[in-house]
């Protein structure tokens, strides 16, 4: 039987996001990745140049964001038209309901184990390496656990809440660490005996769930809060935070920014 290969392209305009995810996919022996578009004009020429089976696509990029493309793709042959797994920093309903009215198969909150991905990925596609054609599955819906996720749906808010508070640091987000903040803190809202567990389990936990190692990780998340920190006045973060922070000793550790955004979270019983 000869081998089938789920061939892929992926949308999105974070540089950082997509050199991880396509790293990640292309070591999967039944996943190819065909091609990488930065914006929603050319993930549009992509998909009807490659002609994919599966289409990875961020809901905001330039030019034309995510429900500009399915809206694009509505119109596409049938036998032709790839399935789309939708991609989203934030859960929104509104968004979520109206990219699957557009036609998207899969809606999935970033950040996200990537091995579950893959297996999401197969599991719409009722396809292995050993099988031949695929069976479009049934759209949105996601009832096992998924690494810290154990429902997207019901953390969606939190990682809202999360993501708004790192804008308003300015922590940019085609950082790797961006996301690696975003996770640490997620799992620190979740259990606060990682804080500390700092070296011991968080690091090395969100390092197996983005595929790098615990002190890139801690590296990474180091240098985007120098980045951010450098550009932000005492009286800006205590704004944001609403309390006399670590400021005036210089930069906060990578830990007592993760355990500062949690704490705000929970002091307004947003978790």
């Amino acid at each position: 039987m000869v081998n089938k290969k789920i061939n892929l392209v992926i949308a999105d305009d974070n540089k950082e996001f997509c050199s991880v995810l396509n790293e990640y996919l292309s070591n999967e022996n039944d996943i190819n990745v065909m091609g990488i578009a930065g914006d929603g004009i050319k993930a549009i020429e992509l998909v009807y140049e490659k002609k994919p089976d599966l289409l990875v696509l961020d809901i905001i990029m330039p030019n034309l964001d995510g429900l500009d493309v399915l809206e694009r793709l509505s119109s596409m042959n049938k036998d032709l038209k790839p399935y789309i797994i939708v991609l989203s920093a934030v859960g929104n309903d509104k968004i979520t309901k109206r990219a699957i009215t557009l036609g998207a198969d899969y809606y999935v909150v970033k950040p996200f184990d990537m091995e579950v991905f893959a297996q999401r990925i197969r599991q719409m596609l009722n396809t292995t390496i050993n099988s031949g054609n695929a069976v479009r599955t049934s759209t949105y819906s996601d009832n096992a656990q998924s690494g810290t996720y154990k429902n997207e749906s019901i953390n969606a808010d939190m990682m809202n809440e999360i993501t708004k508070i790192i804008h308003q640091i300015g922590i940019p987000t085609n950082l790797k660490g961006y996301m690696y903040i975003r996770e640490a803190i997620f799992m620190v809202i979740n259990d606060t005996a990682l804080l500390s567990l700092v070296t011991k389990e968080l690091y090395p936990s969100i390092g197996k769930k983005f595929s790098t190692t615990a002190s890139r990780v801690e590296r990474s998340m180091r240098h985007a809060l120098d980045i951010a920190w450098t550009g932000l006045k005492e009286e800006n973060i205590n704004e944001i935070f609403g309390y006399i922070t670590c400021n005036k000793k210089g930069k906060p550790s990578n830990s007592e920014f993760v355990a500062m955004v949690a704490d705000k979270l929970r002091i307004h019983n947003v978790v």
